[in-house]
Formats: C-alpha cells, sequence, structure tokens
C-alpha cells in the first residue's frame, strides 16, 4: 500500500472552506506548499531548477526597471517580489496565487496576503505539467482580478524562450495579447521601460 492510501482517509478531507482569515493562521511550510482556489487548498507542483532561475532572473530584471523608473518618478513606489501569495477575491470564496514573480506598488509589509489590486504585473513561467494552469486558469482569474499585465515566460530546454505580454481588456476584463518578446528584443515599456539581458535568461542551469 502506497503513502495515498495513507493519507485518503474521511478524516484528512478538509473540514471546511479555507477564508484569509484561516490561511493567516496556517503554517508557513503548508501555505509554500498550495494555493487556495475558491476556497479548497490545491497543491503546486515542485517548480525545477530551470523554472526558479528564470524567475529569480526575470524578478531581478523588473527590480532594476522600477529602480529606474522610480528615479524619473520619485512620487511612485514600485516593488518586486517572486516568493509571496496574492489574495484575487474572497467571495464568494477566497482565491490565493503564488505568481513566480510580481511588480506592485508598495504596500505595508504586514499585508498579507497581498491584495491584487496591487498588482501591476503579474508573471508566470509555465511549466510543462502546469500549461493549462498557467495559460486558461490564472490567466481568467488575474484578469477577473483587475491586474494589468499578464506575462507568460516559456522555456525550451535550459533558456527562456519567450516573454508573452498580455494586456487586460477592461471592456471585456479579458487579456489580451500583445507581442511576444524573443532574443533580439532588448526593451519593452510595457507598462514600464524593462531591458531584457537575454544572456541572464540563457543555459539557466549550469
Amino acid at each position: 500500500m502506497t503513502a495515498i492510501h495513507d493519507w485518503a482517509t474521511s478524516d484528512n478531507l478538509q473540514p471546511e472552506p479555507i477564508t484569509v482569515q484561516i490561511w493567516r493562521e496556517l503554517p508557513e511550510d503548508f501555505c509554500r506548499r498550495v494555493e487556495i482556489v475558491d476556497g479548497n487548498a490545491i497543491r503546486c507542483a515542485e517548480p525545477n531548477r530551470a523554472h526558479q532561475k528564470a524567475a529569480r532572473m526575470l524578478a531581478n530584471t523588473l527590480e532594476d526597471a522600477a529602480r529606474d523608473y522610480m528615479r524619473a518618478n520619485p512620487e511612485d513606489c514600485l516593488d518586486i517580489s517572486n516568493d509571496f501569495d496574492v489574495v484575487l477575491w474572497e467571495v464568494p470564496r477566497t482565491t490565493i496565487r503564488s505568481p513566480d514573480v510580481a511588480l506592485f506598488e508598495c504596500a505595508p509589509s504586514d499585508l498579507h496576503p497581498l491584495p491584487a489590486r496591487f498588482l501591476k504585473i503579474v508573471v508566470e513561467v509555465v511549466s510543462p505539467s502546469h500549461t493549462k494552469t498557467d495559460r486558461v486558469d490564472k490567466m481568467a482569474e488575474y484578469a477577473a482580478a483587475g491586474i494589468p499585465w499578464y506575462w507568460i515566460v516559456t522555456l525550451a530546454d535550459n533558456d527562456v524562450n519567450g516573454i508573452e505580454l498580455y494586456a487586460l481588456d477592461h471592456a471585456t476584463d479579458q487579456y489580451k495579447f500583445v507581442r511576444e518578446l524573443q532574443r533580439g528584443d532588448s526593451a519593452v515599456d510595457l507598462p514600464i521601460r524593462v531591458r531584457i539581458d537575454w544572456d541572464r535568461l540563457t543555459d539557466l542551469v549550469l
């Protein structure tokens, strides 16, 4: 008998929908392993090293862009993270996602999980086993939460193959494809100027 049979007992079923208040009281180790969709805990797949490296490099890229933007616009404050949770909505049941990277308006450090209204860009690195989740489920959820920009990052072997940019169409509350960044595209101004160093996105795992 495998471990799954030991786990699959009536006593181990989720007893009630998870709310933001419950989420804040759950063990941190548990929260790192799951996302909440309509109140239900969904186990997250463990990203491989290339996925993790791509997310970290993109976070560094967006952080550089945010720093340059704030020098020219000192009245604005932007921040970046690749290790946090976002509450997309609480009604009728809570949905909390953990994007790979996000650019957001500065918020109090104790505001956890971060409300979606603070986000400017949300980035997901597509995993082969979770293509539907990133391209269908999360795309619809992020749009419904009103996040202005969604970037989908695709990997080819050990390199970032492309970065698809989607902008929220407020008339339909859906994302509209804008363009795909590929090697040779050195910068993009959507929504702030971001310089892409493809060398940082190549040979991710040595």
